[in-house]
């Protein structure tokens, strides 16, 4: 199957560069309406939605390829060599921020930039070497008992905690909306997939010029964890943002489209 149509690749905007937008857990490409108007005029932009989110094909998903996120990684190079890209500048949010690291790592001439959005490289803290990642294992592992058991209540109770802004309840709403879209097995494997993942071995094997975005208040990815990011990837960037939550690009869209516009 073509990467194109398996991951329901959509190709707009009239610049020379290229601009790669790769959405969160639970979401899908609808998620970057609000910062993709203000490239167009200067990026060719891809958005695409991973295996078994937004509008992709589920019939592609294989268990083995997508246990780790190496297979969402080959999946980005897929779609990068079918359009005959070069210097892709891939813009990740969350946990897609290890998966243009990992592409990266494996293609490094593929990509001219990574803008990683609240990047983990780990959610679980690690005692042995002092690494806070914010959630114990047990926390972890009760979240994903959770959505394996209740996968509308765990969508209702984690939206507003991901989201945050607590004084916009329509922002948590559409994320809540978007996770109960989400095929729930596929919800269930690619929650294990992320939130037990550790890249944190692979960061220090990037070479690609950096931008991470980190908002100043973001209980999945505390600021702690965007600074672990910047001091294992050096010369690159940290921007902390005056924003609440894990989803800036939604709750404050001028803040990202600026950094990321004085970087790219």
């Amino acid at each position: 199957m073509a990467a194109v149509q398996r991951n329901n690749v959509k190709v707009i905007g009239n610049g020379s560069r290229v601009l790669m937008f790769a959405h969160g857990y639970g979401c899908d490409q609808n998620m970057w309406r609000a910062i993709t108007p203000a490239f167009e005029r200067d990026f060719r932009i891809v958005l695409f939605d991973y295996v078994g989110a937004g509008l992709s094909d589920l019939s592609a998903f294989h268990r083995t390829r997508y246990s780790t996120l190496k297979g969402y990684a080959l999946d980005v190079l897929e779609i990068i060599e079918e359009l005959g890209l070069s210097k892709v500048n891939f813009v990740g949010h969350s946990v897609s921020s290890m998966v243009g690291a990992l592409a990266a790592i494996q293609k490094p001439d593929l990509f001219e930039s990574l803008v990683m959005i609240g990047p983990s490289p780990c959610y679980i803290n690690d005692q042995s070497t002092n690494y806070v990642g914010g959630f114990e294992r047990k926390d972890i592992e009760e979240l994903l008992e959770m959505l394996d058991n209740n996968h509308s209540g765990w969508s209702a109770m984690m939206a507003p905690i991901i989201m945050g802004n607590a004084d916009r309840p329509e922002l948590s709403a559409e994320l809540e909306a978007s996770f109960c879209r989400t095929d729930p097995l596929q919800a269930q494997h690619f929650a294990r997939v992320t939130f037990l993942s550790d890249n944190r071995a692979d960061l220090p094997k990037v070479k690609t010029r950096t931008l991470i975005l980190q908002c100043d208040q973001d209980v999945i990815a505390p600021a702690v964890v965007g600074r672990y990011v910047q001091a294992c990837l050096p010369g690159s960037q940290l921007v902390m943002m005056k924003a609440t939550g894990h989803c800036p690009h939604l709750s404050a869209p001028g803040k990202v489209t600026e950094a990321m516009q004085s970087f790219l």
